[in-house]
């Protein structure tokens, strides 16, 4: 793995910001040369990742050589005793070496396989030497899907965890101290009832388990009831606002709701077919509902296997890592100076209406006028504050069924999936009433935008719609301009 430093224009203060302030570690790495890579390898007849490395290891290497580090947070460098970006890229090969190259190729089959999201466990070391149990999650963000240039990987520290639980099998009794001051939360919890429960179902004939709960939900709801918890440690309930066990396991039903229904018949589906190790994104509420995003793992205890009676529940709160992947997907798809939609999003949304046949379909194409004269006379800050402005218009202005966003420094998109041209009209009139209300709030330069409206019917191309409208903002833009007795080097 290779270092490149940051520079994509489309970076800002305010994702470079958040992204290193995040609290979980965050890598924002390269991955276009690996998928130039793995096409050459398709190109060759590749056909099995796993058994095309395992032939030449130095496939691997080749892999792990073209991946390039584009930037880590200040949580990265912490967990990892670096001082600088430098320190780390130069020194990653002590960082990533003994028994991490199984799981990294388990992360390159789940990318060969066509996925965008992968995950693993693996040992990472501190460039002290410090070994560190760690969950790695990587994501290619949105818009770079086809290229891999962008990926983004959170690595969460599970070393306490995974120290807990090898000590367990060496001393009960240092276990229990460690399950009880666990800085995760830990539930020791009885799963026989629900494993006489499918012994049963599976003696009467059933083998499509997954058909079966989906037509009997209420054998999903019995399993639920079934649960036994044993115990919980202190960060049990420090995360979910307890003050005793008691208070925690009387008010389950608010800690395990909504979505977690779907999440437990899933676990159940991986007990049915023999999983008893399982992971996966969770959601859960505290007592005072707040909303808590949680790693979940499920593991059964040594020698308990045969019964089900001991399983261990582990919950890493990762809300603040759903945040900041939230917020990098958001702007992956927003304009983050106007709010509204991006260039991005915008490609996907044609596609998606001529994909979908959503006709008829009108396009308005806006541009800003004067905002080239605004930024020389008065500079680019009340010039952003005009397409701010323009933003706040469009944003009010839309309604079902309707997309606004920016596509270039001063030209704006509205698409109207399932709109004729007068609803268009009314679009366009509903604009200019909201511009003027703006004018009356706002002191400085006036806001004024051109306008072309053209509507795609069933059967036509929307690249010729777009076309027709582009040229009916320019002859708007034209009769603005000699209409106006303002000239152009004036706001």
């Amino acid at each position: 793995m290779s270092a490149d430093h940051f520079g994509d224009s489309q970076e800002s203060n305010d994702v470079a910001g958040l992204f290193d302030v995040a609290p979980t570690a965050l890598w924002l790495e390269d991955y276009s040369r690996l998928h130039e890579l793995f096409e050459r390898w398709r190109a060759q007849g590749v056909t099995d990742l796993r058994e095309f490395v395992m032939q030449d290891p130095a496939h691997l290497t080749s892999c792990s050589n073209s991946i390039r580090l584009v930037r880590v947070n200040q949580s990265t460098l912490k967990l990892y005793a670096a001082a600088t970006f430098d320190e780390l890229a130069g020194r990653l090969g002590d960082v990533l070496r003994d028994d991490t190259y199984d799981a990294f190729l388990d992360e390159l089959e789940q990318l060969w396989n066509g996925q965008t999201t992968f995950q693993s466990k693996t040992v990472n070391y501190s460039l002290e030497g410090r070994r560190l149990d760690i969950l790695l999650k990587g994501v290619i963000l949105p818009g770079h899907e086809s290229d891999w240039k962008r990926v983004l990987i959170s690595i969460d520290d599970i070393t306490d965890l995974e120290s807990a639980r090898r000590r367990l099998m060496t001393s009960e009794q240092y276990a229990r101290g460690v399950f009880t001051q666990a800085p995760v939360s830990l539930w020791v919890e009885d799963f026989s009832s629900i494993k006489r429960l499918l012994d049963d179902i599976r003696k009467q004939g059933i083998f499509d388990f997954r058909t079966f709960v989906d037509v009997h939900p209420e054998f999903v709801d019995r399993c639920m009831a079934e649960i036994r918890v044993l115990d919980v440690n202190r960060y049990t309930l420090f995360l979910y606002g307890a003050g005793d066990k008691n208070e925690l396991l009387k008010r389950l039903p608010e800690i395990f709701r909504d979505d977690m229904r779907q999440s437990f018949q899933q676990q159940l589906i991986d007990l049915w077919e023999g999983r008893l190790f399982q992971q996966g994104e969770v959601v859960n509420y505290s007592l005072d509902g707040k909303k808590l995003h949680v790693l979940l793992q499920f593991s059964m205890f040594p020698g308990h296997e045969h019964d089900w009676s001991m399983v261990l529940l582990a919950f890493t709160d990762i809300t603040a890592r759903k945040k900041a992947e939230s917020y990098l997907e958001y702007l992956g798809k927003h304009d983050v100076l106007t709010g509204l939609k991006n260039r991005s999003f915008y490609v996907d949304e044609i596609s998606r209406m001529e994909r979908k046949g959503l006709f008829p379909a009108t396009v308005i194409i806006l541009d800003l006028n004067n905002l080239k004269t605004v930024n020389d006379e008065f500079g680019h800050i009340v010039g952003d504050s005009l397409l701010r402005r323009a933003g706040e218009v469009l944003s009010k202005v839309l309604g079902k069924n309707c997309q606004a966003a920016r596509i270039g420094g001063d030209e704006f998109v509205v698409l109207m999936s399932g709109a004729d041209t007068k609803a268009g009209e009314e679009m366009q009139a509903n604009i200019h009433k909201l511009i003027e209300l703006n004018n009356q709030f706002y002191t400085g330069p006036a806001l004024s935008m051109s306008m072309g409206m053209t509507t795609c019917s069933k059967g036509e191309h929307l690249e010729d719609t777009l076309r027709q409208a582009d040229l009916a903002m320019y002859e708007n833009k034209r009769n603005f301009y000699l209409n106006t007795s303002a000239d152009r080097r004036r706001a």
